[in-house]
């Protein structure tokens, strides 16, 4: 009754889920184990001491089947929209070997969105985090490989996320894992079914267990607004050669999420001049060279600065002068 979906992931399975053991949890003395016992009664009826053995009775641990399944995200996962990676471990929490068929639910009640499930992977290299290409992904039925009593499998729940999501909408997931053997009520017995012939019992889980993975959409958007305030040689705001152009570049990013990398640039326009020690970020000074600072500015290659990852809600700005040619 004990059998994997895929021998050629059967290895690498098992041993990710031997490094990820935990400290004892599973039930007790191990299935198929003999339980054996005999009595002695010794007595004297008058021609010295006599001792006597009663028959062996041997017993056989019966097979507890349950498991134990547990998020490992702490807290939702952010996506920008477009697609997420949800962690789960699932423990053999019984006293016998037993796989167990994966179950991924995406439509919670309560959900803002019911995200498309893409797959179920196995954390084939133990790290922790889903290597596309490297994790094996399960194919139907979708099973785990059998896990020994208190070996812990990392399973991913890969998921796309439908059009029209939101800032801010959040979606729960929901894995269910089954024994192979069977499930049912807390002391059911599927006779003959475990370890050496023993029975298999169903344990105080149910021999199932689930657990919810959460989403949280975070879409940010960047907007970049530009101005300009003109000073003439005269003291007024004409645009005549010798005028200062001053250019203000205002960058707004907006929803929960991050703009990671975000990079600022504009070139001199033709026919000015890039005015020296003018360039500002949130009106600090910036050196023009390309050194430690976040800008850099020059005629040939513009302005150009850079914001690194940049969250939500938040505003900046980017100041720097030129001179109309005369």
């Amino acid at each position: 009754m004990k059998n994997a979906t895929n021998l050629l992931w059967s290895l690498p399975v098992a041993l990710s889920a031997g490094l990820l053991a935990t400290p004892a949890i599973a039930g007790g003395v191990p299935a198929g184990t003999l339980i054996e016992n005999t009595a002695q009664a010794t007595y004297d009826i008058g021609g010295g001491t006599e001792t006597i053995d009663s028959n062996t009775v041997e017993l056989r641990v019966d097979e507890l089947l349950d498991v134990a399944v547990a998020t490992l995200n702490s807290g939702p996962v952010a996506s920008d929209g477009s697609n997420a990676v949800l962690t789960y471990s699932v423990t053999n929490t019984g006293n016998g070997p037993e796989a167990y068929n994966l179950t991924v639910n995406p439509a919670v009640a309560g959900n803002d969105f019911d995200p498309s499930v893409d797959g179920i992977a196995v954390d084939t290299n133990g790290n922790g985090v889903y290597d596309p290409g490297v994790d094996v992904i399960l194919t139907g039925p979708e099973q785990t490989a059998v896990l020994d009593p208190d070996d812990v499998l990392t399973v991913f729940v890969l998921l796309s996320i439908p059009a029209g999501v939101v800032d801010g909408d959040e979606a729960d997931v929901d894995l269910l894992a089954e024994a192979v053997t069977g499930t049912g009520a807390p002391g059911d017995v599927f006779a003959g079914a475990g370890v050496d012939g023993s029975d298999a019992v169903v344990g105080p889980n149910g021999a199932d267990d689930n657990a919810l993975g959460s989403i949280t959409i975070g879409i940010t958007t960047v907007d970049l607004v530009k101005s300009a305030v003109v000073a003439d040689p005269f003291g007024g705001t004409t645009i005549v050669p010798g005028s200062i152009i001053t250019y203000t570049l205002t960058a707004t990013v907006s929803g929960s999420g991050t703009a990671a990398g975000l990079v600022i640039t504009d070139p001199i326009p033709t026919d000015t001049t890039y005015q020296t020690a003018t360039l500002t970020l949130d009106t600090a000074s910036l050196t023009d060279a390309a050194d430690a600072d976040a800008g850099q500015a020059s005629d040939a290659g513009g302005v150009s600065v850079d914001l690194g990852d940049v969250v939500g809600g938040t505003t900046h700005s980017i100041t720097f002068d030129v001179k109309i040619d005369d």
